[in-house]
């Protein structure tokens, strides 16, 4: 198998220092187009490494100067690259990023005066250099995406990377469940319904009035995604947002405010800040129904009934899942629960990625209560939450659980094509990046050590 693919290294270079770095001697040791790398960036990604490596329990031959100046030259090669091809990012979520990092520098080191003494130089400079790696982290790893993400891979490309694969290379499969649930949302959600509109109401009236969209927004936005970037969303095509939410941003001119939406997530206010072209750009607040505990005990108290029911054998755990199970995706395969949700939600319509069994890092919340299972034991009734964050009440039943083993094309043929892929991706990356490396200015200081690098090209 290949080295690591180049994006688990680049993802580290869009992270703004987590710590002020010791001053070192200065000077411009490579430069790749129009972008210069200094000693201080090599040093600085050198210790990134380093840290890494302990926090993951591992070690390398590799030294970590030639292991961060090479990637750092592959950064700088992306960013020149995103340049021309007009790549963007989101400026001002980066900025963000990085301002509440130096405000968690400054507090573990008690003041602004204790980072510029350790930094060595002004907190405006700080927060400059870490913006600049930032940015250009992120638009090498957009680059990088655009190129990787572009790829695909056949049915017969997968059974020949399978077969080309020694036995003691083949993937282990860690262990495995298949499992069924019930599921109920609550019987109030028609009032809790009401009760969300009317604080998105009650916001509304607020923006109006004079106050912040962006703050209410990190105050009380239910969405992980844009709650911190003020529920600011990039540009995108209303193709790719959920039909209401689509409809209600069209009828906007900038700034306006919507009424409340309802979409699969949950209720919306929605600002409109910009329009190009096709592109919408704005910003929202997500709020979800909630409830409180007495409004969900009804369904625990059904949940439970139905336990003792199918625990007497008076009732099956499929039947009462076809009656009783509010879930969609499971209720008509008796409570067999599939990624059919998962793949909905990402857009993802291809029944050939269709499965039943999951890693227990993908159960979430149900691994919790489904741990201690023994096939064909059900659990107890317990509040959970859907993929889009909606509340619901769940009654789980093991079913199997699937060793780990050797991957097989039989068995593990996803997992097999998920490892060919991404390998293929990585071969692509390799050429387009050889490509580029060969027609792109690359210079590189003779006082550093080139020798282990692994892409060779870069020694011109």
């Amino acid at each position: 198998m290949k080295k690591v693919i180049l994006v688990a290294i680049l993802s580290l270079l869009t992270l703004p220092r987590l710590e002020a770095q010791t001053v070192v001697a200065d000077k411009v040791v490579a430069v790749v187009g129009n972008s210069a790398i200094l000693y201080s960036d090599v040093v600085d990604y050198s210790k990134q490494i380093i840290s890494q490596r302990r926090e993951r329990g591992y070690t390398s031959d590799r030294d970590p100067m030639s292991e961060a100046l090479e990637a750092l030259l592959t950064q700088k090669l992306l960013y020149n690259q995103a340049l021309i091809d007009s790549i963007e990012i989101n400026n001002a979520a980066v900025a963000e990023n990085v301002d509440n990092r130096v405000e968690a520098m400054i507090a573990e080191l008690g003041s602004i005066a204790a980072l510029e003494a350790d930094a060595g130089k002004p907190v405006f400079e700080i927060k400059a250099d870490m913006r600049r790696m930032a940015e250009e982290g992120q638009y090498a790893q957009m680059m990088q995406g655009s190129i990787m993400n572009a790829v695909t891979i056949t049915p017969g490309e997968v059974e020949k990377f399978y077969h080309s694969l020694r036995t003691d290379m083949l993937p282990i499969v860690p262990e495995q469940y298949v499992y069924a649930q019930i599921t109920k949302f609550p019987s109030s959600i028609t009032q809790a319904k009401q009760r969300t509109r009317e604080r998105l109401l009650e916001m509304r009236e607020r923006v109006i009035g004079g106050s912040r969209f962006d703050m209410l927004a990190r105050m009380y936005s239910m969405d992980p995604g844009s709650a911190l970037q003020g529920g600011e969303m990039d540009y995108m095509p209303l193709s790719n947002l959920e039909k209401p939410f689509a409809e209600a941003l069209a009828k906007l001119q900038p700034n306006q405010i919507s009424g409340v939406v309802e979409t699969v997530y949950g209720f919306h206010i929605i600002q409109l800040i910009d329009k190009r072209g096709e592109e919408y750009k704005c910003r929202h607040i997500l709020l979800r129904p909630t409830f409180t505990d007495y409004e969900l005990a009804d369904d625990l108290k059904l949940l439970d009934s139905l336990r003792t029911e199918i625990a007497e054998q008076r009732l099956t755990f499929e039947q009462a899942a076809i009656d009783f199970s509010d879930d969609k995706y499971s209720k008509q395969n008796g409570g067999l629960v599939t990624n059919h949700e998962l793949l909905e939600v990402y857009g993802a319509n291809d029944t050939s990625y269709s499965r039943t069994a999951f890693y227990k890092e993908d159960l979430g919340r149900d691994y919790t209560y489904m741990r201690n299972l023994k096939p064909g034991d059900m659990s107890a009734p317990f509040q959970s939450a859907d993929m889009r964050g909606n509340t619901l009440t769940k009654l789980i039943k093991l079913i199997e659980i699937i060793p780990a083993h050797t991957a097989s094309l039989s068995n593990d043929y996803l997992q097999i094509e998920e490892i060919a892929l991404q390998q293929k991706k990585q071969d692509e990356f390799e050429k387009w990046l050889n490509k580029k490396i060969a027609a792109m200015y690359v210079r590189i200081d003779k006082s550093m050590d080139t020798s282990e690098f692994e892409n060779k090209n870069w020694i011109k």
